[in-house]
């Protein structure tokens, strides 16, 4: 468990570690308590701070090193816009990070969802074949569409 320090706790530190004598008595230097004073507030600020970026090392709680974390993964996404939304570039932090996925329809369909998009649907293309042909059933291109598919996304709904 993390403890953060505040400031009296390292006040009292640092007073406790000043040596005896007349030259660190605050009493007859009373600039000392100011230095201990700025000292540790200080020391708290730098001690929270450090707490904060423990936090940020783990992707469900990432907000002030979200521009890092895009660097590393090279985001943001151009699907995401010109301009998107800090949540949307903090969520495509956490999945890019946490996502385990594969080559089927449904791993990107939950992308969609998870996006914002409810009403995701995946189109299936196949390619024309002598003898299974039919009018009236939609064929895309050559032999290779059979491993072409479409993501429709509708419109958006809401905040990923």
């Amino acid at each position: 468990m993390v403890v953060i320090r505040t400031a009296e706790h390292y006040a009292e530190q640092l007073q406790a570690l000043l040596p005896p004598g007349p030259a660190w008595d605050p009493e007859r230097v009373p600039e000392l308590q100011q230095v201990i004073t700025g000292l540790s507030r200080e020391f708290a600020r730098i001690d929270g701070r450090a707490f904060d970026l423990l936090n940020e090392m783990d992707p469900a709680t990432v907000s002030e090193l979200v521009p890092d974390w895009e660097r590393v993964m090279n985001l943001p996404d151009p699907c995401l816009g010109l301009k998107p939304l800090f949540a949307d570039r903090r969520l495509s932090v956490r999945q890019r990070l946490v996502a385990t996925g594969g080559q089927n329809a449904a791993f990107y369909i939950d992308i969609a969802v998870s996006q914002g998009y409810p009403d995701a649907t995946v189109t299936e293309h196949r390619a024309p074949r002598m003898g299974r042909s039919r009018f009236g059933q939609a064929h895309f291109g050559t032999w290779n569409a059979q491993f072409m598919w479409t993501l429709n996304t509708g419109g958006r709904q809401r905040l990923g």
